[in-house]
C-alpha cells in the first residue's frame, strides 16, 4: 500500500511551500490541511496534542502500514520526500554541502528575510510590537548579508551545489524569490535573479500560494 502524505500548512508560508515544491518536482501527491497561523489555529489544544506539540507548521503527516506519524520541520520533510532522488546528491561532499546551505537557510536566511516579510506583509508595520520594531534594522542588515552571500556564491554557477537542482535550491528559493515583500531589493542581486528564473523554469515547477 502506498503511503498517504498530508501536509499541515499555511499557504502563505515559504517553509510550507518548499515541501509542496519538492513533492511537485518529484511527482508525489500531497494532501493539504490548511491552517491560519494569524488566527492561532496551530496553537489549539487539539493541534498541540495530535499534530505538533511545538505549535508550528509545516508538519508532514505520513500514513502507512506502520500507522500515522508526524514529521515537523520543513527541511526534514523535504529530505523525507526526496530521499533516493536526484534532489539529494550521491557524492558525499556534495551532499554535505547541500546540507550546509539548508542549515544556512534556517539559521541565517529565514530568521531575517522571512521574518521581515511576515511582519511587513501580513502583520503590518503599524501593528508591530516595540520589541519587533527594535529588531527590524538588525534583521534587515542580516537579511541583506545573507542575500549578498548567496549572490556571490551563485555568480558563475547555476545551482547552489553541484551541477543540478538540489534540496539546497528548494530550501532557499521560497523566501528568496519573495524577499521584496520584506523590503529587500532583488535587483541588487543579479545572480540570484538569474537563479530564480532557472528554478521557475524547472519541469513540474509550481508557484507559491
Amino acid at each position: 500500500m502506498a503511503d498517504t502524505l498530508t501536509l499541515h500548512e499555511d499557504p502563505r508560508s515559504g517553509n510550507c511551500y518548499k515541501i509542496k515544491l519538492t513533492a511537485a518536482l518529484l511527482g508525489q501527491k500531497l494532501n493539504l490541511r490548511e491552517y491560519d497561523i494569524l488566527k492561532g489555529e496551530t496553537r489549539t489544544p487539539d493541534f498541540l496534542a495530535t499534530v505538533n506539540s511545538n505549535g508550528r507548521i509545516p508538519v508532514l503527516q505520513i500514513d502507512d502500514v506502520t500507522g500515522t506519524r508526524f514529521l515537523p520541520e520543513s527541511n526534514a520533510a523535504c529530505w523525507y520526500l526526496a530521499e533516493g532522488s536526484a534532489l539529494i546528491p550521491r557524492d558525499r561532499f556534495t551532499q554535505a554541502d547541500m546540507l550546509r546551505w539548508m542549515f544556512f537557510e534556517q539559521y541565517n536566511h529565514e530568521p531575517n528575510v522571512a521574518t521581515l516579510r511576515f511582519w511587513l506583509r501580513f502583520v503590518g508595520e503599524a501593528n508591530l510590537s516595540e520589541q519587533q520594531r527594535a529588531q527590524v534594522l538588525a534583521k534587515r542588515i542580516a537579511g541583506a548579508d545573507a542575500l549578498a552571500l548567496m549572490d556571490r556564491h551563485l555568480t558563475g554557477q547555476e545551482w547552489m551545489v553541484g551541477d543540478g537542482v538540489t534540496l539546497a535550491d528548494i530550501a532557499l528559493f521560497p523566501y528568496t524569490h519573495v524577499a521584496e515583500e520584506g523590503g529587500f531589493g532583488l535587483s541588487d542581486y543579479p545572480a540570484i535573479c538569474e537563479w530564480i528564473e532557472r528554478v521557475k523554469a524547472l519541469p513540474k515547477f509550481i508557484p507559491m500560494g
